[in-house]
């Protein structure tokens, strides 16, 4: 260690105890509050939301670790397989654990299918299996495709995930207000640090318009017999959670309907019952409809705001989109290392 960094770390310890605030208590921002207790096991974490658990847009995601560079536009690879890594370790380790039935992971076969090859995908080198199926084995399960490759992978069951996290949280002594968050000028002079993980309402509250939304549409079905995933290229997949096996879906750039479109749900049925006939007697009791907050790239970035109030210590993770869940464990880890930072820096004057 350094001598600047020795006097850097004294002068710190000599300063008031700083605290940090995190707008958003999704997955991202949960996520990123766990880290930050790891890293700053000193420092008090607020959360701040007006929507928790089933009201987030993390709570109806399928929750498949199946990572794809060609949804992290703007990121390098090596970055977005680093990020997949740190997930799928965490991950598995819960899903192998005697936590799993709590945290909601699963260690899940499936099929991936589609009618061009599908040449090294980022997790094949991550997950626990990976193999090209043979022509007999793609005839022996009636798909209409010319590839397919059986995959064993970690699936989170994020409405068992969700209230893990945030009993963890708390257990760490982090705190919680459900209110309303404005602007970020509302956290000068209350926290040395804010962590921005409110997805995509970070329209408004940093003013980035690049932040669109991507509707997602899933058709909840009872299919107990269903014990493993499907994916295809054409858009209709299936997923089992459980309780209950999830059916896709679609992605709709820039609808910002949150109402069931009956055509939708349609559409996936009628896909995923092409794809699989042995889920059309299962009755559907659900569906979930949302606005997955997609940007290119995703924003995992410092910055220090100023306002009329004085200036204040951002933190940005945000952006996902489809890869929320996949990406989430990742990039908050980023996220807290952006933080340590922030925290040792004196702050800005305006």
């Amino acid at each position: 260690m350094s001598a600047v960094w020795l006097v850097r770390l004294w002068n710190r310890l000599q300063m008031p105890i700083s605290s940090i605030g995190i707008v958003g208590a999704g997955i991202v921002g949960l996520s990123t509050a766990m880290h930050i207790q790891r890293e700053l096991p000193r420092v008090p974490v607020t959360i701040y939301a007006d929507k928790f658990d089933r009201a987030t847009t993390s709570f109806g995601a399928g929750g498949l670790f199946r990572p794809n560079v060609d949804y992290c536009k703007g990121v390098d690879p090596e970055t977005v397989t680093r990020w997949s890594k740190d997930a799928f370790e965490f991950f598995s380790s819960l899903a192998t654990s005697p936590k799993a039935s709590d945290t909601g992971h699963m260690i899940t076969p499936g099929y991936v299918f589609s009618n061009t090859p599908i040449e090294n995908p980022l997790y094949k080198g991550l997950v626990f299996s990976f193999r090209d199926l043979t022509s007999a084995e793609l005839q022996k399960l009636g798909v209409d495709y010319k590839y397919g490759y059986q995959v064993t992978t970690v699936v989170t069951y994020v409405p068992k995930y969700l209230p893990w996290l945030m009993a963890k949280f708390q257990e760490q002594g982090g705190l919680v207000v459900n209110r309303t968050v404005n602007s970020l000028e509302e956290f000068v002079g209350v926290h040395s640090v804010v962590v921005n993980c409110s997805g995509f309402r970070s329209r408004d509250l940093v003013g980035d318009k690049t932040v669109y939304p991507v509707r997602g549409h899933l058709v909840r079905v009872k299919a107990p017999w269903i014990k493993y995933w499907v994916y295809t290229e054409d858009s209709a997949y299936f997923i089992p959670g459980f309780d209950e096996v999830s059916l896709g879906g679609i992605r709709q750039k820039d609808n910002y309907s949150l109402d069931i479109n009956p055509k939708d749900s349609e559409g996936i049925k009628e896909r995923c019952y092409k794809l699989w006939p042995s889920l059309k007697n299962a009755p559907v009791i659900g569906e979930w409809v949302d606005l997955r907050p997609h940007r290119d790239p995703v924003r995992i970035e410092y910055e220090t705001m100023k306002f009329d109030k004085g200036p204040l210590k951002v933190v940005h993770n945000y952006g996902h989109g489809a890869n929320g869940i996949t990406l989430s464990w990742g990039t908050s880890r980023d996220a807290a290392t952006l933080v340590s930072k922030a925290i040792m820096e004196p702050q800005a004057r305006l």
